[in-house]
Formats: structure tokens, C-alpha cells, sequence
């Protein structure tokens, strides 16, 4: 049983991980489409557009000519609240499983039960306490909020600063939960808190519940750290708060539960070596979590150097390493020695090894859909044998073998590592150069709102921009404006302005894309996609992402139809 449970547990944690990959927003806005004019269309620069739509939409209404209608689009967030708490709920279960946590779980349950003298005040009293670790928590997201603000919230996944801090904070983290230190907070504020939890009544409840968060941060900091980090920058402006709800309701469930069934508590494993397993399986997944944060640095400032193989190797090995402690070949400081390795624990280690032989072909260019959300773009890839037989499929479909534009594209320089430059697209990072060259070719433009840190762009891209049928058309039949939303790189001094929209100083190319989409589309999603003429009109309802590949040819064949009946 006791096994059983550890295996539970380390197949939960890797169940949280692989969920975290796998679940971008698929986001999809489709609304009434209306035309705008090429003349009209104003490039400004807004550093986070997410809260300045609805500060700024009346300024920018003003602003603009009569005869344009803006596009008015539902935006979409990274995250939705419910995935927010979803995943706070399961890091709540993983913290439950740490060895700060679990041997407390019927050492406070029986405290309720022999001081309240009844079944009825015992289960009031842990109700209360469960009430206050959710309060305390939930406060924890809040305050988060109230510190940086709903619009640096938004920044932070694009933000260059915050994301090196991150990616360090969660090698500290997974460090930590390899036994090479403790995170702990000061021994004189759990003393003072454990003073207060003496007076009795819901003030004692109360700070018994702060005793109980401040003596288990070592354990449960770096999964809080972790869901704060997600909640906050890729979720709503209530994200940190709602995670942090899901993760205290799960961590306070069982003391109340168990007070209700005290008899249950004799069903619960012991406490013993499973717990630090649990630990460490779980400092391995923080250490991989954290690569992506490196990443995101690398792509918006242009380093050029943190690839998509080197991020394949790092995980490789990671996850081999993960596979070996499994089988108990590596052992770390606070582990008990491994007898014999049990059935569940090998298949368990099977699935972690199999994991790492999926990714191996990735290093030769493999796309590996499952988990490309989460990569570098396979154009950051060195030695590529796949996407050069993805180009010959769409060729031998018909497909012109190249581009036609022969000058010099803007901003091309930068953007040598956008994933439509080993897809043979006719792909331009400027609009009006697009908006040009589509009226000497007799093309429509597909508008690609797209970002480096872009999880569902990725996706898109790798699951559906490779389908042949797919390629085949946007080859041949489009000018590609790729417009990256969140790349640092400044604009010219005569480039930069301030924004007619929302006030702010225009100083990069994202920011300058970022405003184009908040106010000729009122949305800030991304990926999404804009069918329109050499004039600039809009041919068909834009969208966002659909990882429907026939759903995707059925969205360009009208955009298609459209154009040629103009």
C-alpha cells in the first residue's frame, strides 16, 4: 500500500508536468469582420495591451478616421482562471505529499479530535483551521497582485528581467528539492505564530494555520513559487489569487475530511523514505520547467545561442537522470537505501525512459507535437533532416518552390531564427513592405500575430503549418506578414513615438505590432491570423489558434475565394 501510493504520487507530479506543456489556450476569437484601409493603418507601440483596451478604446475611437470600423474581437488569455485553479488544485496534492506536510496531517487531525471532546465541535474547529490556510494563501495571491499590478503582470512572460529571475528562482527551487539545502523562513516568525495559536478560538485557528504555512515553506515555497509564476504571467489579472485558492482548498480538504472520518486516518501510508522520492521526482521537473524561462530570454533578446537541441539535450538528460533514480541507481542525500525496486516503481521508471527515447529524434529535427509547444521553434535547430521533407511534400503538391521577392525585407536580420524561414514561406516582418509586395504579386496577406514566447504559435506551427495541404497554400498562395508582438528589439530614433492609442512612448518592434493588433483588432492574443488584401481589407473573420489542420485549409480557402473575387 505504501508503494502504491508513492507510485500515485510520482506519477501525479509527472501527470502536473506534461499538463503543463500540453495545456496552452487554444483561444479562438471569431467575430464580423469590416474593412480597413492600408493609408489608415497606424503602427504604435504599447508595452502591455492586455489592460490599456478597455483604458484606451474611446481615445483611440477619436482618434481614427471616420470610415474606419475596428474588427471588435473577444480576447483570449494565455490561461483561463479554471486551468489556473486546476493546476493550483494539483499543486496542492503535491504539496500534501511533501515531508513538511503529510506526517502533520494526523498529528493536527488528532489534536482536533481530543481537544474538542465530540465529533461536531472537532469537525468545526478543523473546518475553521482548512478555512484559514485557504484565507492565508489566497491573501498570498492577492497581495502578489496589489504589489506589481495587473499590466507588469501581463509583461512578465515577454520580460527579459523577470524571466532570467524566474528561470534562476526555479534552479534554486529544484535544487532545493534535490537535499542540497532547505528554503525555510525565519525560526522567530513560526515561534511568534505558534505563541498566538495558544489563545484559543478563531484567532488561535488562525495562527495555527500561519504556523503551519511558515514551518512547511521549505516544502511547499517552490511549488507555490512555480503556480505564482504561471498564474502571473501567462493568466488573468486574478490569476495568482484563484491559483493560490485551488492549491490551499486542496492542501486544506483532507484535515477537514479526516476530522469528519477519523477512523480513515489509519488507511494513510507511513510516513518514510516515499516522501523524499516524492520530493526529489519533483526537483527533477523543476529543473526542466525552468529551461523554458532560459528560452524565453534567449528568443526576445536575440542571443542566439540557447537552441533547439541544446534544450532537447538538457532534457534528455534530466529526465534519463529522473528515469535512473527511479530504478534506484542514483541516490541522493536524504534518501533511504532502495531493497529491491518494486513493479509499479519500474513501470513508472518506463514511462519517464520512454519519454526520453521520443525526444532523442528531436535532436535530428524530429517535430515532436506533443511536447513543440514547449520547445524553442525548430528553426533555432542547427542540423534539421525533417523540415526539408516537409518542403518537398508541399512542392510535389504543386506548391511554388519559393519566393518570388527578391529585395530586401525589414527587419530580416533579426528574425532569421522565425520558424517561416525553413518552411519556404514568403514571410515579411514589416507590414506596409507585405501590404506592397502582395499588390505586385496579386496576393492576398495573411497577418501572423505571433510572439518568441508564444506556447500555442509554436503548436501551430509545428502541428499544422507542416501539414502539406497546409503549406501548399500558404506557399503559393499568400504574402506572409509576420508580426512578433513581444520582440525587444528598438525601433530607430525616428521609428519611435508616442501612441495616439494609448498614450504610451513607441520603443520596439513588439510594442509596435502589440498596438496595431489592441487597436485595429481589440485583442491581444496571440497566434492570430488576419486575411486581407493589397489594400489592406479584411477578406475573411480572423482567428486565433485551431489545431484542426481541415479547419485551417477551410479558414485560408475562404480567404482565398475571397481575394480572387475582389
Amino acid at each position: 500500500m505504501k508503494k502504491l501510493h508513492f507510485v500515485l504520487a510520482i506519477a501525479m507530479f509527472v501527470a502536473i508536468a506534461l499538463g503543463t506543456l500540453a495545456l496552452p489556450a487554444s483561444a479562438q476569437a471569431k467575430n464580423a469582420n469590416d474593412s480597413a484601409q492600408a493609408s489608415d493603418l497606424k503602427f504604435t507601440d504599447i508595452t502591455s495591451p492586455a489592460d490599456s483596451i478597455a483604458a484606451a478604446r474611446k481615445k483611440a475611437t477619436a482618434a481614427q478616421p471616420a470610415q474606419v470600423t475596428q474588427i471588435v474581437m473577444k480576447p483570449a488569455a494565455h490561461k483561463t482562471l479554471w486551468q489556473i485553479f486546476i493546476a493550483g488544485f494539483l499543486g496542492g496534492f503535491a504539496a500534501l505529499l511533501m515531508p513538511c506536510i503529510f506526517p502533520m496531517l494526523p498529528l493536527t487531525v488528532s489534536f482536533f479530535t481530543k481537544q474538542a471532546h465530540s465529533r461536531a465541535r472537532a469537525t468545526g474547529q478543523a473546518s475553521l483551521y482548512g478555512l484559514s490556510i485557504i484565507v492565508i494563501y489566497v491573501l498570498l495571491g492577492l497581495v502578489i497582485t496589489l504589489l506589481f499590478g495587473s499590466d507588469a503582470l501581463n509583461a512578465l512572460s515577454t520580460n527579459g528581467v523577470f524571466n532570467f529571475f524566474f528561470f534562476l528562482l526555479l534552479i534554486v527551487f529544484g535544487i532545493s528539492f534535490l537535499g542540497a539545502f532547505e528554503i525555510t523562513l525565519p525560526n522567530s516568525l513560526a515561534n511568534k505564530l505558534d505563541e498566538n495559536s495558544d489563545k484559543g478560538g478563531v484567532a488561535g485557528l488562525f495562527f495555527m494555520a500561519a504556523t503551519l504555512v511558515v514551518v512547511s515553506f521549505s516544502c511547499t515555497g517552490p511549488i507555490i513559487g512555480t503556480l505564482l509564476v504561471e498564474a502571473a504571467s501567462k493568466g488573468e489579472r486574478l490569476g495568482p489569487a484563484i491559483g493560490m485558492f485551488g492549491f490551499s482548498l486542496a492542501l486544506a480538504l483532507p484535515f477537514t475530511l479526516f476530522a469528519l472520518f477519523p477512523s480513515a486516518l489509519k488507511s494513510l501510508p507511513k510516513s518514510g523514505g516515499w516522501l523524499n522520492s516524492v520530493k526529489v521526482v519533483l526537483g527533477f521537473l523543476e529543473l526542466a520547467f525552468a529551461l523554458k524561462f532560459l528560452s524565453n530570454v534567449d528568443l526576445a533578446y536575440h542571443w542566439n545561442w540557447f537552441d533547439r537541441e541544446i534544450f532537447l539535450a538538457l532534457w534528455i538528460v534530466i529526465f534519463a537522470l529522473m528515469g535512473f533514480y527511479l530504478l534506484g541507481k542514483i541516490k541522493f542525500a536524504h534518501d533511504s537505501d532502495v531493497q529491491h525496486v518494486s513493479v509499479p516503481r519500474t513501470f513508472l521508471a518506463i514511462v519517464v525512459l520512454s519519454f526520453v527515447v521520443y525526444m532523442l529524434p528531436g535532436m535530428w529535427g524530429a517535430p515532436l507535437k506533443s511536447i513543440s509547444a514547449f520547445l524553442p521553434p525548430s528553426s533555432t535547430q542547427d542540423f534539421d533532416l525533417y523540415t526539408s521533407s516537409q518542403l518537398n511534400a508541399a512542392s510535389g503538391a504543386g506548391a511554388n518552390a519559393g519566393p518570388v521577392f527578391t529585395g530586401e525585407k525589414k527587419y530580416e536580420e533579426i528574425f532569421k531564427r522565425a520558424p517561416s524561414s525553413k518552411l519556404g514561406l514568403e514571410a515579411f516582418y514589416d507590414y506596409d513592405q507585405a501590404l506592397q509586395v502582395a499588390k505586385a504579386e496579386g496576393k492576398p496577406v495573411l497577418i501572423d500575430f505571433t510572439g518568441w514566447n508564444c506556447v500555442n504559435c509554436r503548436k501551430m506551427e509545428s502541428t499544422v503549418w507542416t501539414n502539406p495541404e497546409v503549406l501548399k497554400r500558404l506557399r503559393s498562395k499568400f504574402i506572409m506578414a509576420e508580426l512578433y508582438v513581444d520582440d525587444k528589439t528598438e525601433l530607430e530614433k525616428a521609428e519611435q513615438f508616442t501612441s495616439a492609442y494609448s498614450g504610451k512612448t513607441i520603443a520596439t518592434i513588439g510594442g509596435k505590432w502589440s498596438d496595431f493588433q489592441a487597436s485595429k483588432f481589440n485583442t491581444n492574443s496571440q497566434p492570430f491570423y488576419v486575411m486581407v488584401n493589397s489594400k489592406g481589407e479584411v477578406l475573411e473573420t480572423p482567428q486565433g489558434a485551431d489545431y484542426d489542420a481541415a479547419d485551417y485549409i477551410k479558414f485560408l480557402d475562404k480567404g482565398i475565394a475571397a481575394s480572387n473575387s475582389k
